[in-house]
Parts: structure tokens; sequence; C-alpha cells
């Protein structure tokens, strides 16, 4: 996840700077004084948990399965929106008669089934909760969709976000077989955030970022001119239109004109990608001209929900 996570907070505005791509450490320019460091995503929970390092990035897949206790640990933000996957349970194409875990606990009442993992703790715990008796647990780190075929086990539990290498194993997931959904998230040692106002600092700031970034995402501000009596008629016909409306309202302005022309107006407002045509249209339609459109960057509210729990998780902690 190292190249979709540098681009992740370079969209942030939080960039990284690694100037060797051979090199463990890093620096970011928005913060002087932190240092950032790469590893392996199923270590950097341990990291955190252990007060190694004060805050990372990693997928929640890595953090479900880590031996650390989660008490020591914060989720900062659950849902980063990329390196999305799912840990599924897949069982071999020629199972025909096992679709669902019960149909999988009725097997494994009759024989005992092997199934290969990395991911040996979440797997456990999820086929304990489901009722699943009699599996035995075969650790394995690479290659898993070979293994029913090679004969170490009978299944497998493995990571996948389209399907496509399953399919091409003669592998299929179970119905309702979904271990843990996960994406990339962002943690914090609960500790360092209690106790070291420059660490909940940094933090705050780099929390405001992502969440102005993810809000600001596949939106576009749209600018047009339009004439018109008064600011009433201009909002009317605006609020007429189903894609005008903006995040809350839109923005009308009189037009300062240069030749005394009056009853100019200027309106903006923020509409997502897939309706952007459709309020174009629309504009058109209300005889809106001159129309601009831009990306936009960042949308930053109130504050957001994310750093108020932050704030109050930090507060039960220092007590």
């Amino acid at each position: 996840m190292e190249g979709e996570t540098l681009e992740f907070l370079a969209n942030c505005g939080l960039r990284v700077n690694k100037t060797n791509p051979r090199q463990y450490s890093a620096s970011m320019p928005t913060f002087p004084d932190v240092q950032v460091l790469f590893q392996r995503p199923r270590d950097i929970p341990s990291s955190i948990a252990a007060g190694d390092v004060d805050l990372g990035i990693t997928g929640y897949d890595t953090v479900a399965e880590a031996a650390v206790d989660l008490d020591d640990m914060v989720i900062i933000h659950d849902a980063l929106g990329y390196g999305e996957c799912a840990l599924v349970l897949a069982v071999p194409m020629i199972w025909q008669d096992v679709v669902s875990l019960d149909d999988l606990a009725m097997r494994a009442r009759s024989e005992t089934l092997r199934v290969a993992t990395k991911y040996e703790r979440s797997v456990q715990r999820f086929l304990e909760q489901a009722g699943v008796e009699g599996v035995r647990i075969v650790h394995a780190d690479g290659a898993l969709e070979a293994a029913p075929s090679i004969g170490y086990a009978d299944f497998i539990a493995d990571i996948t976000s389209t399907g496509t290498t399953l399919r091409e194993n003669n592998l299929r997931p179970l119905e309702n077989g979904t271990v843990v959904k996960s994406q990339a998230v962002f943690i914090g040692n609960r500790a360092a955030l209690a106790t070291r106002p420059e660490v909940l600092s940094v933090t705050e700031q780099m929390l405001e970022f992502i969440e102005a970034y993810l809000q600001a995402r596949g939106r576009y501000m749209i600018f047009a001119n339009m004439r018109g009596e008064s600011i009433e008629d201009i909002a009317s016909r605006v609020l007429e239109q189903p894609d005008l409306g903006g995040l809350q309202w839109p923005t009308i302005s009189p037009l300062v004109t240069g030749n005394q022309q009056a009853n100019w107006w200027s309106i903006n407002l923020v509409v997502p990608h897939h309706r952007l045509y459709a309020a174009i249209q629309q504009i058109r339609a209300i005889d809106g001209s001159g129309v601009v459109v831009t990306p936009v960057t960042y949308i930053f509210e109130e504050r957001p929900a994310r750093c108020q729990r932050l704030l109050a998780t930090v507060q039960r902690q220092g007590k």
C-alpha cells in the first residue's frame, strides 16, 4: 500500500519526501519535526500498540489480526477510501454442496477440514463465532490459492478485492464467508495521544486535512453569471433546479459591471462529479452563462465528528 498511501497523503496536502526509494525513513515538509517510517503493514499495529511509533496507516485487516491489546491503540480514521478488500473464506468450485457457512459446518462435522491462511487469529475467531467446528488452521504466507489443488489444505481464507484470482484458481467465496472487510485506516498510540500534546496537535491537523480532502474528492465548484430582476428572482430560479442546491445553499452575489449594466448576478455552488453535466444543463436552462468549473481540493466543515471523537477519547484516557 506504499504507493497508494504516498499518493493519498500528497492529495491531502501531507506530502512525504522520500528522496531514496531504498530508504526506510523520510520526512513530511508540512511537519518538520515528524519522521516518517516505512514498515510492513502487519508490523505497524504492533509498533503502534507498543508505543515505538506514534501514528500509522495500514489496512484494517492487519489491525484485526494483530496480537496486541487494542486498548493501547486508537483508530483515528476508519475509512481512508483506498486499499479496499475483504478477507474471505473460499472453497473449491467442485464443492457444489458448500455454498454457505452452514454448509461448511455440516461438511466439517463429517470430515476434518483444513483451511490455509496467514490470518490465523481472525479466521479462528470468525469460525468460532459462526459455530463451525472441526476445522484445522494451516499457516501459509503465499500462493494460498494453490493450497487445495496441491493438497495441503481443503479451502482457504485470503484477501481479495475483485475475486479474479480466486476464480482463476477454481475457488469461490462462501456467500456469508466474509471474515473482515478492510481498507486503509489511520491509527495512533493511545498513551502518546493522551500525554504528548505535540502528537495530538499533529494528529488533529492531519485528520482535518484528511477529512477535508475526502469531503472534496469528486466534487466540483461551478461559477456562472445570470441576469435577473433581483436576488430573490435568481434564488427562485436556481432552487427550482434539482442539482443547484450546493452543499447547503448556493452563493448568489451581484456583479460589478464596468458599463453600468444592472441586474447581473454571480452564482456558485458545489456538485458531485456524477451530477456535473446535469447541473450545467440546468444552469443553461435558467439562462446562466459564462459557466466555469474547477475541482474542489478541500472542504473544511465545522469541526469534523472524527476530530471530536478523538479529543473525547484522549480526554477519557487522561483521567
